[in-house]
């Protein structure tokens, strides 16, 4: 399946709103997302009927080269993401093939990155909610938390801060996410998976 190159891109970084959820290892997909809005240039707003908030701007050199992204954080807790991404694709009118998740995955050691098309929600119940009403042909960016330690449940685990030690390091691996996301977007996915699929 390939990309419309006329339509744009709905980047979408998966996560809990508030402020209780906001450093958790869930919401990595926030941060990259807020990472890609700083770039972009402007702040976040509420969308209309979608519940959503979202940002539209442009990744890319300026000129023909560039993207016209719509960057997206759901506002209905991971478990009904799927309503609010379909709503933001109905609107704008983006093919399934124009969408990018961004999402923590507990298979992928820390702070690794796997990009790929389609495939299965591994248990993650953000995409599971997006494949629920619109398929599974989208994008994904797979940021890697590791698995619980000892004995933990993956709902504590997920639900919990990045520990003192991965801190040191998030920031950098949230930037490089953010480059994967706009590489995949602009030079597309065979590209982006030879440069950041590590």
């Amino acid at each position: 399946m390939t990309s419309d190159a006329g339509a744009p891109w709905l980047v979408v970084g998966l996560g809990n709103p508030g402020p209780d959820y906001a450093m958790n290892r869930h919401n990595v997909g926030f941060m990259v997302a807020d990472l890609l809005a700083e770039r972009v240039g402007g702040k976040f707003k509420r969308a209309g009927k979608a519940q959503a908030q979202l940002l539209e701007g442009r990744i890319g050199p300026p000129g023909p080269g560039s993207r016209r992204v719509v960057v997206a954080k759901p506002m209905s807790y991971m478990n009904l993401s799927g309503g609010p991404v379909n709503a933001l694709r109905d609107f704008y009118k983006v093919p399934v093939a124009n969408i990018v998740a961004i999402h923590d995955e507990l298979d992928i050691d820390y702070g690794v990155l796997r990009l790929k098309l389609g495939g299965g929600d591994n248990g993650h119940n953000g995409l599971k909610s997006m494949t629920k009403v619109m398929g599974s042909d989208y994008h994904r960016v797979r940021f890697g938390i590791g698995r619980p330690p000892g004995r933990m449940q993956v709902a504590d685990f997920v639900l919990k801060d990045f520990a003192a030690a991965e801190r040191k390091e998030l920031d950098y691996f949230v930037d490089r996410a953010a480059d994967a996301v706009e590489c995949l977007v602009i030079d597309g996915l065979e590209r982006a998976q030879s440069t950041y699929n590590s």
